[in-house]
């Protein structure tokens, strides 16, 4: 049969994305890379420090553990932020991203020595995709209404912090961390990612049932969307401090480690 250079191109765009696919599926069906090295990295009102729980059990293993240092300021730089981190280690990566970093992840993720994504209650958009308008489809969390700003920066108030992020935390530790909370830039919130590195590399992902902070039916349809081996904990938002040990299994899952 003849071709002409129409149907010759889009036989190459079917092609392509066939070959997409398999690849996806491939990765979703094979066993983990073996990680040596596990970048973190935080959201909104927070820092690098709400990792060391699981930073910790990390080390234990014998896995090399770094957090990022959000600069809540743009998505860019936060972005550029976790490349540089990345750029740094020796060897296959696992990359976490929890709460808005779930953005960072999704763009940085596709870094060649990025072996599997986990995301922890984190946001993860598709390529170009509003992430606000996305929320706004699903009921808005508490969380939400306790966002204040001086000028164009933004934080967590008390009550929203104890209540609505770290419920359930110890009311002494949740105060803790909402001393040392990062205030953000609203610019950091217009940002939108341009790749969806979760298309390309296997993910893996956990719900906190109990969240207030991102609707947790949000959160399953963006870890169904992606083909993420999903967990559920019943944990507020910050499940990285409240569930350290169900958290690291899942990283080292991802990381090709046996949790057995």
């Amino acid at each position: 049969m003849m071709m002409n250079r129409r149907t010759f191109s889009a036989a190459l765009v079917a092609g392509a994305a066939a070959s997409l696919l398999a690849t996806r599926g491939m990765a979703a069906t094979s066993a983990p890379v073996k990680a040596r090295n596990v970048v973190l990295a935080h959201g909104l009102f927070a820092d690098g420090s709400c990792w060391t729980e699981v930073i910790a059990r990390l080390q234990a293993t014998g896995l090399n553990a770094t957090a990022v240092q959000n600069p809540l300021t743009t998505l860019p730089e936060a972005v550029a932020a976790v490349k540089r981190v990345l750029d740094r280690q020796d060897g296959p990566t696992v990359l976490v991203g929890h709460s808005f970093s779930g953005m960072m992840v999704t763009e940085a993720g596709v870094h060649p020595d990025v072996s599997a994504l986990v995301y922890v209650a984190a946001r993860a958009p598709d390529a170009g995709e509003d992430y606000t308008a996305l929320a706004k489809t699903f009921p808005t969390p508490p969380a939400s209404a306790g966002i204040v700003f001086d000028g164009d920066e933004g934080r967590l108030s008390e009550e929203a912090f104890l209540h609505d992020f770290a419920g359930d935390l110890p009311e002494a530790k949740a105060k803790v961390l909402y001393a040392v909370q990062q205030p953000f830039q609203k610019a950091l919130l217009t940002g939108r990612t341009t790749q969806a590195a979760w298309r390309l590399k296997p993910s893996w992902y956990a719900v906190s049932t109990e969240d207030r902070t991102i609707n947790p039916d949000l959160e399953r349809f963006m870890a169904k969307r992606m083909g993420a081996k999903t967990i559920e904990i019943q944990a507020s938002h910050l499940s990285l401090i409240s569930h350290p040990d169900e958290i690291t299994k899942l990283i080292l899952t991802a990381a090709g480690q046996n949790t057995d």
